[in-house]
C-alpha cells in the first residue's frame, strides 16, 4: 500500500478504494479444510479371502478418497471354519493396533460370519472405538438353513438332524455350527452353543454385564441383508429375527434376547443408533460388489 501512506482518508474512503486495490494486496481466503474420513476396518466370512472385496474397496476410495482400508488376511478359505471365539482372539489382535492409532474412532464392515466376528469383538473389546458397525449380510441371530455351504461340510446330514453334529463338542469345533441355531431344539442350543448364545446373552456367564457395556459402546449398528440372499437362513436373521418353534419368523422387537435387552439391541434402537437397510435382489456373494447397495447402505455411515 505503498502509493496510499500519505493520504489521510476517512473509513469509508478506504471502503471505496478496496474494490479497485490489487488482488494481491487482500488477505487469501483460507483453503476450505475437508476432515480426513475414519478408517475402515473389513472382515470376511465364510470361505472368503481379502481378495473378495476389491469393488468395495475401489468404490471407498472413489467416494471417500483418503480413507485408509485395511481389508484383514486372516482365516482364509478352509481356516475360516476355525471355531469363532479362536478367530475373534486373531482378528481382536489385528485390530487393536488400528483403533489405537485412530482416537477419533473407526468403522468396521463385517460380511456374513464375519458379522457374527465383529460383534463378538465389541463385546470383548473394553476399550473399542467403533463409530460404525456395519453388519453386511450377517446371520446375527443364527443360521437354520440347507446351504452349499452345509452339503459340502456336512453331505450326509439335512438341517433337521444337524443338530446332533453342531450341539456336540466335535461340532463346536467347527465356526458354522458355533451360530447354527435350530429353533426346534432350543434346550441343546442353549447348553450347547459356545458363542451365539453367549454372546446372545442367552446364557448366563460371569461376562455377560461386561459385555453388553462394551457393546453399547458402539456409535452406530448398521443391519444390511434382504429376501433374496439365498444363503442366511431364514434371511430376517441379518436384522436380528429369527424362527419361533413353529419355524414363524418372529422379528427384532418380538425376540426374547431384545425384550430382554440382554446384550444392548433395546438400548440400541431406544438412542437411534441402529439403522435398517433392506435390499431385494441382491445374492448372497454379491453383497460387497453391489455399487447401488454400497451407495444406499454403507457409503452415508463412513464419516
Amino acid at each position: 500500500m505503498l502509493g496510499l501512506r500519505g493520504l489521510r482518508l476517512p473509513p469509508a474512503g478506504i471502503l471505496l478504494l478496496l474494490p479497485f486495490l490489487p488482488p494481491l494486496l487482500l488477505p487469501a481466503a483460507p483453503a476450505p479444510h475437508r476432515a480426513s474420513y475414519k478408517p475402515v476396518i473389513v472382515v470376511h466370512g465364510l470361505f472368503d479371502s481379502s481378495y473378495s472385496f476389491r469393488h468395495l474397496l475401489e468404490y471407498i476410495n472413489e467416494t471417500h478418497p483418503g480413507t485408509v482400508v485395511t481389508v484383514l488376511d486372516l482365516f482364509d478359505g478352509r481356516e475360516s471354519l476355525r471355531p469363532l471365539w479362536e478367530q475373534v482372539q486373531g482378528f481382536g489382535e489385528a485390530v487393536a493396533p488400528i483403533m489405537a492409532e485412530a482416537p477419533e474412532g473407526v468403522h468396521l464392515i463385517c460380511y456374513s460370519q464375519g458379522g457374527l466376528v465383529c460383534r463378538a469383538l465389541l463385546s470383548v473389546m473394553e476399550e473399542h472405538n467403533v463409530d460404525s458397525f456395519i453388519s453386511l449380510s450377517s446371520p446375527q441371530m443364527g443360521q437354520y438353513g440347507d446351504t452349499d455351504y452345509l452339503k459340502w461340510l456336512f453331505p450326509t446330514s439335512m438341517r433337521s438332524n444337524l443338530y446332533r453334529i453342531c450341539y456336540s463338542p466335535w461340532g463346536q469345533e467347527f465356526s458354522i455350527c458355533n451360530y447354527w441355531h435350530d429353533p426346534h431344539h432350543d434346550d441343546l442350543y442353549l447348553n450347547a452353543s459356545s458363542f451365539l448364545a453367549l454372546i446372545n446373552g442367552e446364557r448366563d456367564h460371569p461376562n455377560a454385564t461386561a459385555w453388553r457395556k462394551n457393546f453399547l459402546r458402539v456409535g452406530r449398528l448398521v443391519l444390511i441383508g434382504g429376501p433374496d440372499d439365498g444363503v442366511i437362513t431364514p434371511w430376517q436373521s441379518s436384522f436380528f429375527g429369527f424362527y419361533d418353534a413353529n419355524e414363524t419368523v418372529l422379528e427384532m422387537e418380538e425376540q426374547p434376547v431384545y425384550l430382554r435387552d440382554s446384550f444392548g439391541l433395546k438400548t440400541l434402537l431406544a438412542r437411534g443408533a441402529i439403522v435398517r437397510c433392506p435390499m431385494a435382489g441382491i445374492a448372497h456373494t454379491a453383497w460387497h460388489s453391489n455399487r447401488t447397495l454400497y451407495e444406499t447402505c454403507i457409503e452415508p455411515w463412513l464419516s
